[in-house]
């Protein structure tokens, strides 16, 4: 599976919020960039961003002077961010759920950019579509909780995690290929015929709490 630190563009550059919007647009062309990253002010300050569409829809749109605008006043800060270690499609989900095409990669130092057009053009969702691995990665988590279940115990911590990993991928392998979900998952399935099973993880979830 790709992570955002497989595909992000690690060209990326930074302004201060201070700089006029003309300075950025400059930068931005320059560089031939679609969205500079505004710098920190302080180690306790949080990232900005300023794209394109910011410049083009807060400001050209209405006739401002580029030289007047600071970057500050149409930056979006603190910014959505994402770990290098994230996998691609849930960059995706990300972008799709927060509205936004672009966002920096960081891991306690900024590392790169991710944008869209990265997915789309280094992603390998074409060459290794989700759904079908997941399936794959079910088939066989299931496999290895009866496994741990018949070699540990029906009880033990060990079966009860293996199950709850189970439910974890049905779950994402069903949200993947946007179909109804089972009426009965592989977990429910197995409880039904070993109920304490669900005795032993309901004491281990009272005790977490």
């Amino acid at each position: 599976m790709l992570k955002a630190s497989d595909i992000m563009t690690q060209d990326v550059a930074t302004i201060r919020g201070s700089a006029t919007v003309a300075e950025a647009v400059k930068l931005m062309r320059l560089k031939n960039l679609r969205a500079l990253i505004v710098d920190l002010r302080s180690p306790q300050d949080a990232y900005g961003i300023i794209t394109q569409t910011d410049i083009v829809s807060k400001v050209v749109a209405y006739g401002k002077d580029l030289e007047k605008i600071r970057v500050y006043e149409i930056m979006t800060k603190p910014c959505v961010v994402v770990n290098p270690d994230l996998g691609v499609e849930y960059v995706a989900r990300l972008f799709a759920n927060m509205g936004i095409h672009i966002a920096p990669v960081i891991s306690n130092n900024l590392m790169g950019i991710i944008s869209q057009t990265d997915i789309l053009l280094k992603g390998d969702f074409l060459e290794n579509p989700k759904a079908p691995l997941l399936r794959r990665e079910l088939a066989k988590a299931i496999e290895q909780a009866k496994s741990i279940s018949a070699t540990r115990g029906i009880t033990s911590p060990e079966a009860v995690e293996a199950w709850a990993l189970t439910e974890e991928l049905e779950a994402e392998a069903t949200y993947q290929e946007g179909v109804e979900p089972k009426e009965k998952t592989a977990f429910q399935i197995y409880s039904e015929e070993n109920p304490q099973i669900l005795q032993v993880r309901h004491q281990m979830a009272m005790a977490s709490l």
